[in-house]
């Protein structure tokens, strides 16, 4: 494709990553001298009156009430996928037989199985595709990947990770789909724990076994429905049943002989969205912590001695990755401008013809880790990552 070349998006789906994803493609040629240009073409989802005010209000030139319809369409180059899970494998398998390129929101799917057709229709039929582990992508998280590669911590001995929320810890809080099994694959291990398992992947390595336990803390909540970002409203006069975990714990041996401990748990209460990790390795140590992604903590063991200690830097100079196309140094960025770096990256490999990752290969291997949590928890075993 030639450079300032349009690549035509049809979003489908609208609500929370709907306006992340949108608030991406809007900003991204204001940021970044990337070659393709992003046009905002459709947006598509069942309700209309809700669809037709995120058209107009998020800036898409039309809207569908039918996903089908969409990619059928002649001026669509990319399918951008936001809706809930159990939806995934469809339209990702359709766009692709229809040569669209696809970006899609986390898990990748409900199952192992279905991961894995969403990954042979891609490659079958020679598309790129991305799915949106955002976290990867913020600059405080690439620069820590440098210093490992750089080999600043040495050996990595541990991971510590804990992905804590807190919004559904009151009881009357209502059955959305992210409580049910059947639409969402899982609770907390599989809507959160996957970004902790994606940027463990990424950071050190691959799995190799894992063991865990979930658990299930409130059985029964009002029947109701999402109503923009982690909002719900219900109906408190119907009660359903909780299908998936609140909580999920997990650890981890990785390829590389470093051990991992996972906590993802939505009954956190306090903490709005900690996302953190911590790596230590035998020359020193990593920390980072999403409620404060500017920051990146960092501890070598061969600092002068009397100096020692965990060091803050402040990941907005122009050598972090990412920051030099924001302001001058100290004025820092937010979440919403990892979803700018994660379609840059698509983008790129769009126009130069490479696969950018993390893709769905990726989603793939997180879907079987995360299957291989849930057996464990069943079986109370360690169980090997195939």
């Amino acid at each position: 494709m030639g450079v300032n070349q349009k690549v035509r998006i049809g979003m489908i789906g609208y609500q929370f990553m709907g306006k992340a994803h949108s608030h991406a493609y809007r900003d991204l040629s204001f940021y970044f001298e990337n070659p393709l240009k992003p046009e905002l073409t459709v947006i598509a989802g069942r309700n209309e009156e809700a669809v037709k005010e995120a058209q107009e209000k998020m800036g898409w030139k039309s809207y569908e009430t039918d996903w089908k319809k969409v990619i059928e369409r002649d001026d669509i180059d990319v399918i951008d996928i936001v809706t809930p899970n159990h939806t995934h494998a469809e339209i990702a398998i359709a766009a692709a037989k229809a040569g669209k390129h696809i970006i899609t929101e986390k898990p990748l799917a409900l199952t192992v199985e279905e991961a894995k057709e969403m990954l042979q229709a891609v490659e079958e039929n020679g598309v790129k595709h991305m799915i949106c582990h955002n976290y990867r992508f913020v600059p405080a998280v690439q620069y820590a990947k440098k210093l490992i590669e750089d080999n600043k911590i040495g050996r990595v001995y541990h991971y510590r990770a804990n992905y804590l929320q807190d919004f559904i810890m009151d009881p009357n809080f209502p059955l959305v789909w992210r409580l049910k099994k059947e639409v969402s694959g899982s609770g907390a291990l599989g809507d959160i724990g996957a970004h902790s398992i994606d940027l463990a992947r990424f950071l050190i390595g691959e799995f190799a076994e894992v063991t865990g336990t979930m658990e299930t803390f409130i059985k029964q909540r009002p029947v109701g429905e999402m109503t923009g970002g982690l909002n719900a409203k219900g109906d408190a006069n119907e009660m359903g049943e909780v299908t998936v975990d609140d909580a999920a714990l997990f650890i981890a041996r990785f390829e590389n002989g470093a051990l991992g401990t996972f906590e993802a748990t939505r009954f956190a209460g306090g903490n709005r969205n900690k996302n953190k990790f911590e790596i230590n390795g035998e020359k020193g140590s990593i920390r980072w912590d999403m409620e404060n992604m500017n920051n990146l903590e960092v501890y070598f063991a061969d600092d002068e001695e009397g100096t020692q200690g965990f060091r803050l830097i402040n990941c907005t100079e122009a050598v972090h990755p990412y920051a030099g196309a924001y302001w001058p140094p100290g004025h820092i960025i937010g979440y919403e401008h990892t979803f700018i770096h994660l379609i840059d990256e698509f983008f790129r490999g769009i126009a130069e013809d490479y696969q950018p990752a993390p893709n769905f290969d990726d989603g793939v291997k997180n879907q079987i880790i995360l299957e291989a949590i849930e057996k464990s928890s069943e079986n109370k075993s360690w169980v090997s990552i195939e």
